[in-house]
């Protein structure tokens, strides 16, 4: 089946009901691999380069970056979101921008990450936010998000009562694996960039090194 978009409720939910499921949010990244999938792509990278400067892109309050702020202490790290209100919620350095209209210099930062943000569009808008990415990142440019399978769809309605899942993480959870990738689309999206499946997670990650096309 091919991948759908369709409007989420987040993005005209009261504030109270976006914090509950930016919550669950977290706690889906930190107990079901996104966490620790965008931690092994960036590791490298770090490693070479431990006071990298990374700016995610669809960031909302900033709670992936503060999760990596304590495994890399050292990095400089900058939010990025569409949405004031969302930035409002989070901490630290923020951007309140639109990805189409790319406010990035070239080359003006070291990684851009992005996490469970490219399903949100379609495939052309996808190819104009990897370039965008591309031009801005010194050294790579990193996505993590999710691969579309009947298991994953099933995930969360599955397991609402026994998580305790708010009904619009629930709603939006649903729409977002529908939305989502399979390896070999988001391949097509990105010639150049290094595709991974990661199981059991259903995740899927997108890598390109920059420094290297270069």
């Amino acid at each position: 089946m091919a991948r759908t978009l369709e409007l989420e409720l987040m993005d005209d939910a009261p504030d109270t009901d976006v914090a509950a499921s930016l919550r669950d949010l977290s706690r889906i990244n930190r107990w079901l691999g996104g966490n620790r999938t965008l931690t092994g792509l960036l590791d490298p990278y770090l490693r070479r380069n431990p006071r990298a400067l990374i700016l995610d892109v669809g960031a909302a309050n900033g709670e992936t970056l503060r999760w990596l702020a304590v495994r890399y202490p050292q990095a400089r790290m900058v939010a990025l979101d569409r949405a004031e209100r969302l930035l409002r919620m989070g901490a630290g350095d923020r951007v309140a921008a639109d990805v189409f209209a790319w406010p990035v210099r070239a080359r003006s930062v070291d990684i851009v990450i992005c996490s469970l943000f490219l399903h949100h569009f379609d495939d052309g808008g996808v190819r104009r936010i990897l370039a965008n990415f591309e031009e801005a990142a010194r050294e790579a440019v990193i996505a993590v998000d999710l691969h579309r399978h009947p298991l994953a769809r099933g995930f969360l309605p599955a397991t609402r009562f026994a998580a305790g899942w708010h009904p619009m993480t629930v709603h939006d959870g649903v729409i977002s694996v529908k939305a989502a990738f399979t390896p070999e689309e988001l391949r097509a999206l990105a010639p150049r960039a290094r595709v991974r499946s990661h199981w059991p997670w259903f995740r899927l990650s997108l890598e390109i090194d920059v420094s290297r096309a270069r």
